[in-house]
């Protein structure tokens, strides 16, 4: 199968939350990730961009009842950067949660621009 898209994380963030699942939810995830980089349009039971949020999207797992959700968002196109991660309890998003992603996004953009200014300073000398 091609892949339309790439999927990097920043930090350990999500990788925090997956180390802390059983295999089966991890399995569950891997196989959701494995949709979002191969599906040309990716199904919206599986991913979904959050109102209010100037880029940050939710990538849907559901595993045994069980409703897990990984912040994300896209850079240069096809990269999708995962953040962190949770297991939902109740319908509505916790605005903690949101925030954290938020914050996690914003730190990820700010990081990038400086390692660009960076990069753009030494090519200059």
């Amino acid at each position: 199968m091609e892949r339309h898209r790439q999927i990097i994380y920043f930090k350990d963030y999500f990788l925090d939350f997956f180390d802390q699942q059983t295999e089966k939810v991890k399995e569950k995830i891997d196989y959701v990730l494995f949709v979002v980089t191969v599906a040309d349009r990716i199904p919206q039971k599986f991913f979904q961009h959050l109102e209010g949020t100037n880029g940050l999207y939710e990538i849907r797992v559901e595993f045994q009842g069980n409703i897990y959700r990984i912040f994300c968002c896209f850079d240069e196109g096809q990269v999708v950067v995962l953040f962190n991660g949770f297991q939902k309890k109740s319908q509505k998003t916790p605005s903690g949660e949101l925030d954290k992603a938020v914050n996690i996004m914003n730190e990820y953009f700010d990081e990038k621009l400086k390692q660009k200014q960076n990069e753009s300073k030494k090519s200059k000398k």
